[in-house]
């Protein structure tokens, strides 16, 4: 993986599909009398899933696409005939992908190759007007629009799932080491910082595979944003253990024994699991004079850990340090995301709408439910219009409506949509728009004169 195509954080925007619009038709048949509505749902949009892929390490596609959309379904059509549901949006996400809504809550952690978060669900079709019928409306004028798919945005943070993480000063040898043991081919070269992004490979040893990460240099301060080593920590707390290399000669004014104890204290400020799990420790550079000096001082000083001795660049010691890496490994459990992070979202209950009034003296309603219902409203349809104040009635916004002091001629938003309020409901009229509580709307300055002669009644 060559510098600058790692990525392990991206915001995604998603829209899940729009439902299919009804359809609005009559059976018309020759010699066949009262043919009756026969107009079909349409169908739903297509959702949008979230699916882990194992063969991918970056997010670095999604920064480039963070626009996601699902198809949307198709309209129904006449004799019945449903529309087609929109296909599924797949965004395929690397393993180890944790999800959260805009809040930063946690929504899901994506590890297990093939394993799917539907993040955005798609609209359901419209019923067509044959869904309408009843013994007292056997020929019903009203079909419904599509519901909108939903629309969220998402962060997305990757941690690198690995069995064995690669950790050391820079120049230590890791990435020496880990095209010795996979076929992982990172930039290799005698400066610091060669490398910029975590590596991963896979080792096979003894009839074991395991994945292998080489995390960039960590250099004293790490934990606390110095250096590139502060970026990538949070990428070793997936990994079930350390593999810690030692450069014999030291680094920059710090001895063998020092540069341990810096690591050491590095991992433990910036999680205490992290200074925690099984680590070995592995001087390199058998093959220099001070090598053996810097394994015989390690081994008196860190007894806890066990400490051997390699030579990355010429493979000697390479198999028992192997050997030790399979054996701790099966003693070790998968790392699994912290509990405390796997709190679940918890939806507040809202209510079904909210009033409230803006400076220009316009009333705004707000609410899913409410907003659902004005979108898959047809308001060419008069029926539709009528049915839309019926089922306003039931929930009692009307009523709420009144209470909250609303006078005719008041504007209403909703749903992006706009209203005036017409108290004087004509029941003799029921299939017209304009006597269905919703007229012309007033002009800016009409709603200011309006409020104008409120306030001045109030006082």
């Amino acid at each position: 993986m060559q510098s600058g195509s790692f990525l392990d954080r991206v915001k995604i925007y998603v829209t899940a599909g729009k439902g299919g619009d009804g359809c609005l038709s009559f059976r018309r048949e020759k010699f066949i009398e009262f043919g009756g509505p026969n107009g079909g749902c349409g169908g739903r949009g297509g959702n949008v899933i979230l699916r882990a892929e194992p063969n991918l390490t970056t997010l670095l596609e999604l920064a480039y696409h963070p626009h996601i959309e699902a198809q949307n379904g198709e309209k129904g059509g006449s004799y019945n005939k449903t529309g087609h549901a929109g296909e599924d949006k797949i965004v395929y996400v690397p393993c180890g992908t944790i999800v959260r809504n805009l809040d930063g809550e946690f929504l899901a952690d994506l590890t297990q190759a093939g394993q799917e978060l539907v993040v955005a669900k798609g609209g359901c079709g419209g019923r067509g007007n044959q869904s309408f019928k009843t013994q007292q409306n056997t020929a019903p004028h009203i079909a419904e629009n599509g519901m909108p798919g939903e629309e969220v945005t998402l962060l997305l943070e990757l941690k690198v799932l690995a069995d064995l993480g690669l950790v050391g000063f820079p120049n230590a040898g890791k990435s020496t080491f880990l095209s010795r043991i996979s076929a992982a081919r990172p930039r290799i070269a005698d400066y610091p910082f060669t490398t910029l992004n975590p590596n991963l490979g896979i080792t096979l040893h003894k009839g074991i595979s395991f994945a292998t990460a080489d995390i960039p240099g960590i250099i004293e301060g790490a934990s606390e944003g110095k250096g590139l080593g502060f970026q990538f920590l949070k990428h070793i707390e997936r990994t079930r253990v350390l593999l810690h290399l030692v450069d014999p000669e030291g680094f920059d004014d710090l001895s063998a024994e020092k540069s341990v104890k810096v690591i050491e204290k590095e991992l433990k400020n910036f999680n205490k699991k992290l200074y925690e799990k099984p680590r070995i420790i592995v001087v390199n550079k058998k093959d220099l004079p001070s090598a053996q000096k810097a394994y015989d001082t390690l081994v008196k000083k860190f007894k806890k850990h066990k400490v051997m001795l390699m030579s990355a660049a010429t493979g000697e010691g390479i198999k028992q340090v192997l050997d030790e890496v399979v054996k701790i490994l099966a003693a070790t459990p998968v790392e699994q995301i912290a509990e405390e992070e796997k709190k679940p979202v918890v939806h507040k209950v809202e209510p079904i709408f909210t009033i409230t009034r803006d400076e220009e003296d316009a009333i705004h309603i707000t609410g899913k439910k409410v907003e659902e219902f004005i979108a898959m409203t047809n308001f060419s349809q008069p029926e539709a219009v009528t049915r839309l104040r019926g089922i306003f009635k039931k929930i009692g916004l009307e009523k709420a409506l009144l209470k909250y002091g609303v006078q005719d001629g008041d504007l209403l938003i909703v749903g992006g949509k706009e209203f005036e309020w017409n108290g004087d409901f004509d029941e003799e009229a029921p299939n017209s728009p304009e006597h269905a509580g919703y007229k012309r709307r007033t002009t800016k300055a009409e709603r200011l004169a309006k409020r104008k002669a409120r306030r001045e009644s109030k006082k």
